[in-house]
């Protein structure tokens, strides 16, 4: 399956795409596809989005890359805006998820050596939860199946324990403890909500305990959930958020934004060659810009619901819980998710799994009822086959 000459680290499916529009790809055959997937909660604004084009060609046309010695003035602009939109004090930028996870790892450890001197450097995440493929975000990911022997040893101080489980809160932090870092909403674990109690009550004790909390939005932030950030829904101020995947609409971008206890960083303590380049912070303009438009963000929460609502409604044997928040949804069923998966490629819709028994929906925001309509149809008849 693939190209034979791309090392397939993805278990890439045999099909090549070639063009896109709206919330519709078409592949090297003509074979169009609705997109509930959005490249993994990458293109928040569908495909060939015009704003988006235009702004990315006539920022190509100025300068692509300015070393960070130095600053752009689209990316002073962006950082600006950013910020006024999330009500943060400082933004790290970078290229991906993992990479703003990375700069939360390393921000959260200088933090503890600062307040709390050598023993405060433990990161404490959950079970099922998912930071990035590099040797520290995956020791941070609490699942074991991202844990294999090859890539041993793995990088120390880090402790998991239990979403929604207020027991396990009880000696959860003590004085070696740097941050509480964790997802709003579980994506790649099985899209499992963090409730909005127990993320008041985990903040308070980690704090308590002389810790500081950082939220990874990678996947839930940028309006995935229905809000800029998954995090603001739960009343808990992180001092740190990381962004990455929707934040440029498709250009690689990550950013870890940080306020208050989180400003710890000085020059030379964490760098990246591409990282904020002029390119992508035109894109991430467009996108903020679209995205705190009035009514967009209610148009988001109607939509998941709408989905949510239409999916329970079949009744269908095979799915045990619709669960989400705006257009991130999981559909726990209980048969081979991977099989639907599957079936509905074969028949043009596009989606992934989360967990091991979870289909995951994450169309583009802007996807269109029409849209929707077309590529439920073809989700039912895979959920029935």
């Amino acid at each position: 399956m693939g190209n034979p000459k791309v090392l397939n680290n993805y278990g890439s499916f045999d099909v090549t795409f070639v063009k896109g529009q709206g919330s519709v790809l078409t592949d090297v055959n003509g074979k169009k596809y609705i997109d509930f997937l959005a490249g993994i909660a990458v293109n928040c604004l569908g495909h060939n989005y015009k704003p988006l084009v235009k702004a990315v060609a006539a920022q190509a046309k100025k300068q692509i890359h300015v070393c960070n010695y130095f600053t752009s003035d689209v990316g002073l602009a962006f950082a600006d805006e950013l910020l006024a939109a999330t009500g943060f004090e400082g933004v790290y930028f970078g290229n991906s998820g993992a990479e703003a996870n990375e700069a939360a790892i390393k921000l959260a450890r200088k933090y503890g050596q600062l307040n709390g001197g050598s023993s405060r450097k433990t990161i404490v995440t959950l079970n099922k939860s998912f930071h990035g493929r590099t040797l520290a975000t995956l020791t941070a990911t609490g699942q074991d199946r991202f844990h294999p022997e090859d890539f041993a040893p793995y990088v120390q101080g880090f402790k998991t324990i239990e979403p929604n489980d207020y027991e396990g809160l009880e000696n959860a932090f003590d004085e070696t403890t740097a941050a509480l870092f964790f997802e709003p909403v579980e994506c790649e674990g099985g899209v499992i909500p963090v409730e909005k109690e127990w993320a008041q009550k985990a903040a308070e004790l980690a704090r308590k305990a002389g810790a500081i909390v950082m939220c990874d939005e990678v996947q839930t932030g940028m309006g995935r959930t229905g809000a800029l950030l998954a995090s603001d829904a739960l009343g808990i101020n992180p001092e740190v958020v990381t962004l990455a995947k929707a934040i440029a609409g498709g250009v690689p971008m990550g950013a870890c934004l940080y306020r208050g206890n989180g400003n710890v960083f000085k020059a030379g303590d964490h760098q990246s060659t591409f990282a904020g380049n002029p390119l992508a912070c035109a894109a991430g303009r467009v996108v903020l810009k679209t995205l705190t438009a009035p009514g967009f963000m209610e148009d988001v929460l109607r939509k998941g619901e709408y989905i949510r609502n239409t999916v329970k409604g079949w009744n269908l044997p095979c799915v045990v819980d619709v669960r989400g928040k705006g257009l991130v949804i999981g559909i726990q069923v209980n048969k081979d998710p991977a099989a639907v998966e599957k079936k509905c490629l074969a028949d043009g819709l596009l989606f992934s799994t989360a967990g091991s028994d979870v289909v995951r929906l994450v169309p583009p925001l802007n996807i269109t009822m029409k849209e929707i309509d077309a590529g439920l149809a073809i989700l039912k008849a895979g959920l029935e086959a």
